[in-house]
């Protein structure tokens, strides 16, 4: 069942966001493990909107997703300023974890899938310790080629996970979720990209200075320099809102 006939959403150049709030978010991915049915959620930001609007196959993708929730605060800015504003910005790391907190309720079972060996490890023991209530079905990093992919998805319909957790980059994971969605046929299926290196303790989150602020992406860029290419697609993004304002929000 796609968001946009249950939940209000908001199309921002093509693509279609939710405009509720975290718990509005939850309860729907809630309803969604109770009735079995395949849910891919994207965790859009401006990045991931300009890389669909220079790729149509990953626009079709971004368009396919049955839920895409306003994560970089890029695209909470551009519905605003559009007149279409979001209740709030949900990140995929907080949404991940409030999963995993109404998981506890259900015993809901968890795979991990990405990142390196150790660190999936290291993750899948930290969540389990947080959160006992849940069950961890399975973990696997994420260095497996093309030819591997049928046995990774049948391990993990093997597992019978309620949450899928996919941590292999937005320009992968996004397009190997969405390859193997009626495969693997789990009811919730989300990018994290680098949330695993931040749960396993390799990485720190943005502190809470640069959360308030929204400048996120200002402490990953400060943190690693060498993502500046792909940060240009912000700057781009806002310039594109602001002169194509009246089309933004427009659909077809």
């Amino acid at each position: 069942m796609k968001a946009e006939s249950v939940i209000p959403t908001v199309p921002i150049f093509g693509i279609r966001v939710s405009k509720v709030d975290m718990a509005a978010t939850v309860s729907f991915l809630t309803e969604a493990v109770h009735t079995r049915e395949p849910h891919q959620v994207i965790t859009a930001n401006p990045i991931m909107v300009m890389a669909a609007l220079e790729n149509p196959a990953y626009m079709d993708i971004m368009k396919s997703a049955e839920l895409v929730v306003p994560d970089g605060t890029g695209v909470v800015w551009a519905a605003g300023y559009c007149r279409e504003p979001v209740a709030e910005r949900v990140a995929g790391f907080d949404l991940l974890h409030e999963l995993l907190r109404q998981g506890e309720r259900y015993s809901w079972k968890v795979y991990l899938l990405g990142s390196t060996s150790e660190v999936i490890q290291e993750t899948a023991r930290r969540l389990q310790l947080q959160y006992p209530g849940i069950i961890i079905a399975g973990y696997r990093d994420g260095f497996f080629r093309p030819e591997e992919d049928e046995k990774v998805v049948e391990g993990i319909v093997a597992a019978g996970p309620d949450l899928l957790f996919v941590a292999r980059g937005a320009d992968s994971q996004e397009p190997w979720i969405a390859k193997y969605k009626s495969q693997l046929a789990v009811p919730i299926m989300m990018g994290v990209g680098g949330s695993f290196d931040v749960i396993s303790g390799k990485s720190r989150r943005a502190p809470k200075l640069f959360q308030s602020l929204r400048a996120e992406w200002l402490y990953r860029l400060l943190k690693e320099p060498t993502r500046y290419k792909r940060m240009l697609a912000l700057p781009k993004f806002a310039v594109k809102v602001l002169r194509e304002k009246d089309k933004v929000t427009k659909v077809g």
